[in-house]
């Protein structure tokens, strides 16, 4: 599908779609594909309509885009860090100036709200901001060593980094790798979802014109064929891999046998706890943000909601009617709070979850049912009402499992010790929140539960200065804060000898 004819095709809002084709970039520009062969067809979720076709990338194409990566970053790597932090920064200005244009086409390609999208762009130049910021600190250490010999340490680049994104929050996920990545002096190519491939190749272009060398930062498309390419390619040091946790050991496997470095942001199925001691307006709306965001379809949801027993019948009756109450709908429009998930298989996958739900005992307060917008031009949008579910216990598997979807199961506990062991009994530890007026409580909560992440009176906040990351199954590594400059860097020790050898010999 050309450009020209993405142009004249509405969306589902008022005004048009425009998808810049083609959707493959390296050595500084877009490329057509080399081939046509196995296109899959790319869907606005909000309609249903087909918005474009992804070409998986072939062999030679990866190792075109790696080889184009190494070329600038033999470059990229011997400016300082200020000089780096200059095109970072340049870029950040670019990102905030055409933050409206990347977030519409985040809704068309990701089906979730305006509103959210405005707000990921946003963090998105604040990444790369955060990181220019952190590109001329790096050093390493000075220690003094007897007769007035020393050693140092320097904190030098990997090389090609590869990331490899999620369908969530695809502009984002590209900031959060690409900053850290290129501030430390490294390149990267960049594989997003195939399911959103639109965005990920603005960024490259915004790269590209706020100064950094052709091959800065490429974008490679495709599925699980073309990242097993990446993985196993001899020039690519790092592998950071956002996604579900059997891809997530797939390419930690692949990777180890180049020995590689990887960091692995996978799954969740988060713990919300809430005593009785809470705040219940603040609880019930952290509920809400712990999993309705994005349609209920990111990692870090604390989908298993603990409330103490004796606040239970005010917290459902409250969190219920705010559930009925969201608007779901034309992503498009401002008013709109939940919009479409992103297919029409994770959709029915979603509903199954439901009905298995059901089967074993849950109970639906509301919602969990495909929903059709009023719009005759939603009509084939990928939607339905976001769900509470009652009556649950720890065994079920709407409660063990990631959905990934909005549904929110709520579990009644009684005592603390209780519900820190059963928050913990999971495969998972990605994130978890705790809602109490109790400081002591709060703090003692937080160190016992086993996750990368703890809310205190809050829930699903992400400052570009704190890190990000999981425990146990839900990986290693993190993103955003400092700390993440370590994994886009190695560690040189150079020891100096200011006498003469003491030789064995």
């Amino acid at each position: 599908m050309s450009q020209s004819t993405l142009a004249s095709m509405p969306g589902a809002a008022t005004g048009t779609v425009v998808v810049p084709e083609p959707l493959n970039y390296w050595g500084g520009k877009r490329l057509k594909p080399r081939t046509e062969a196995n296109a899959e067809p790319v869907f606005e979720p909000a309609t249903g309509r087909v918005l474009c076709q992804m070409f998986p990338c072939v062999e030679e194409e990866v190792d075109q885009a790696i080889q184009s990566a190494h070329a600038a970053y033999l470059k990229w790597r011997q400016l300082s860090g200020m000089e780096r932090a200059r095109v970072m920064l340049e870029a950040a200005r670019i990102v905030r100036e055409r933050r409206e244009e990347i977030a519409k086409l985040e809704v068309i390609n990701n089906g979730k709200t305006i509103t959210e999208a405005l707000v990921d762009i946003d963090v998105s130049w604040q990444t790369l901001e955060f990181y220019a910021g952190m590109a001329s600190t790096l050093a390493g250490q000075h220690v003094q060593l007897p007769g007035g010999s020393f050693a140092y340490t320097r904190r030098e680049p990997l090389g090609v980094c590869v990331g490899i994104g999620a369908w969530n929050y695809p502009f984002q996920v590209a900031c959060w790798k690409s900053a850290p990545a290129l501030a430390c002096g490294n390149a990267m190519v960049f594989k997003p979802s195939p399911m959103t491939p639109v965005t990920a190749v603005l960024l490259a272009e915004i790269y590209k014109e706020a100064g950094a060398p052709d091959g800065l930062f490429n974008v490679v498309q495709g599925g699980a064929d073309t990242g097993t390419l990446l993985c196993h390619h001899p020039k690519v040091a790092k592998v950071s891999f956002t996604g579900s946790v059997p891809t997530g050991k797939k390419v930690m496997e692949m990777a180890s046998k180049g020995v590689k470095h990887v960091t692995l942001e996978l799954g969740g199925k988060s713990p919300l706890l809430i005593f009785k001691d809470c705040e219940l307006e603040n609880a019930v709306k952290g509920a809400l943000m712990a999993n309705f965001l994005t349609q209920g379809e990111v990692c870090c949801n604390g989908t298993r909601v603990f409330v103490q027993r004796e606040i239970m019948p005010q917290f459902l009756e409250e969190v219920v009617k705010r559930t009925k109450a969201i608007a779901v709908g034309d992503p498009l429009l401002e008013a709109t709070r939940m919009g479409a998930l992103i297919s029409k298989p994770h959709l029915d996958k979603v509903l199954g979850f439901v009905t298995q739900a059901k089967k074993e005992g849950a109970r639906v307060l509301c919602g969990g049912e495909p929903f059709v917008p009023s719009d005759p031009k939603l009509k084939g949008g990928y939607y339905m009402s976001p769900c509470v579910l009652d009556n649950c216990r720890d065994d079920m598997t709407c409660v063990k499992e990631e959905i990934f979807g909005p549904v929110m199961s709520v579990l009644p506990f009684d005592t603390e010790e209780e519900v820190v062991q059963r928050a913990n009994n999971t495969t998972f530890g990605l994130a978890s929140g705790v809602f109490t007026r109790d400081i002591s409580r709060a703090h003692r909560v937080a160190q016992n539960l086993e996750a990368g992440t703890c809310y205190i009176n809050n829930y699903n906040t992400s400052p570009v200065e704190v890190p990000f990351g999981g425990y146990k199954s839900s990986g290693f590594g993190r993103e955003l804060g400092q700390v993440t400059i370590e994994y886009y860097s190695q560690l040189k020790t150079v020891v100096v000898e200011m006498g003469d050898v003491d030789s064995l010999f």
